[in-house]
């Protein structure tokens, strides 16, 4: 069921969020959620902040008709603090993630086709992660995608995060893990964007931002022309909106320093990151503020959209493109323990 805006837009340099629908299946925060031949599929999550056992349902959202349903497959993987993606049109792939009392690197593949999750199986030669949470896990190909992120069990942790390659075979249902044998820091919490590369030869490489105490971007990976056969959505109104938006004057030449778990869509050339927890010894850590990350000019710029509306604070959250509409999924509040049942739409007015 829609729902209306407030009167006042929550957005004080030209953005809001608009709530389009409300359910409770949808209330959770450190789940995924992957935009699958135009519906939403959300995979797992806590539902209260401080529960060790993550949910193991999956609840589909239909955004033309705005209604969620909890799908019945069985196998739905008991999943939190993962990563999935979307595969030949057909399979949702779920990646790694904290159970309940381990961090796995498994995958998990539900067949939309066939309504029926699948434990997919590693090949020899498999060199897994010792354990995936909080990571990233960004689509290259059909086949292949690439794994960032701190890995370990739950009493150690390395100081430097590695970086994979995910092959995937779905014919065989099976995957075989590559380490790249380069590092990043140690992040946890991040997010990844494939982005055009600025300058004279044209590409792709893949950023990560947050998940450690440093306001830099980190590069996990560098594709020249034609590398990269991912085709982006197509976005042209939103894209054209970020533009005036970065170019009104609105928003401070400001990156995000120390934030995690925060949300992260690519659009084009831009990258936008939304809400997250700062990592400060200030006791109100959790944001609600808009950053874009502007690829277009060489060096890319960083602009900053503060939000008045404490109401918008959002951690553990899911953004999702779909028809040229950038959405919202879950998180927990301002509270850091209630999960937000509402869908909303990012609205840019200028």
């Amino acid at each position: 069921m829609a729902v209306a805006m407030p009167p006042n837009r929550a957005g004080s340099s030209g953005w809001a969020w608009r709530p389009v629908a409300r359910d409770a299946l949808l209330a959770r925060a450190f789940h995924s959620c992957t935009e699958l031949r135009g519906r939403f599929y959300l995979v797992g999550g806590l539902l209260v902040g401080g529960a060790r056992e993550p949910s193991s349902d999956t609840v589909v959202f239909d955004p033309a008709g705005g209604q969620a349903v909890r799908l019945g497959a069985r196998g739905s993987p008991q999943r939190s603090h993962h990563d999935a993606a979307a595969v030949g049109g057909r399979w949702l792939c779920v990646v790694g993630g904290w159970d309940g009392s381990r961090r796995l690197a498994a995958v998990t593949a539900l067949d939309t086709e066939r309504g029926v999750w699948e434990a997919w199986t590693a090949t020899p030669g498999d060199c897994p992660p010792a354990g995936l949470s909080s990571h990233t896990c960004t689509r290259l190909s059909d086949r292949e995608l690439r794994v960032a992120g701190r890995e370990g069990g739950t009493r150690t942790q390395r100081r430097y995060g590695s970086i994979y390659t995910l092959r995937l075979d779905p014919r065989a249902r099976t995957y075989c893990y590559k380490e790249e044998g380069c590092h990043t820091a140690s992040r946890s919490g991040h997010c990844a964007a494939l982005l055009p590369s600025p300058g004279p030869h044209p590409g792709h490489q893949l950023l990560l931002f947050g998940g450690c105490n440093s306001g830099e971007p980190e590069v996990a990976g560098r594709w020249s022309h034609g590398k990269i056969k991912e085709e982006p959505p197509v976005t042209p109104h939103l894209m054209e909106q970020l533009a005036r938006l970065v170019s009104s004057g609105q928003g401070s030449l400001n990156g995000p320093h120390g934030l995690r778990h925060h949300s992260c869509s690519v659009v084009g050339p831009f990258a936008v990151l939304f809400g997250g927890e700062t990592l400060t010894r200030a006791r109100d850590t959790i944001c609600n503020d808009l950053y874009i990350y502007d690829t277009r000019k060489t060096p890319p710029l960083w602009f900053h959209f503060p939000c008045a509306d404490r109401g918008l604070k959002r951690v553990g959250h899911r953004t999702c493109l779909w028809n040229d509409q950038l959405y919202l999924f879950g998180g927990f509040g301002e509270d850091g323990r209630t999960a937000s049942p509402q869908v909303c739409i990012l609205d840019l007015f200028i």
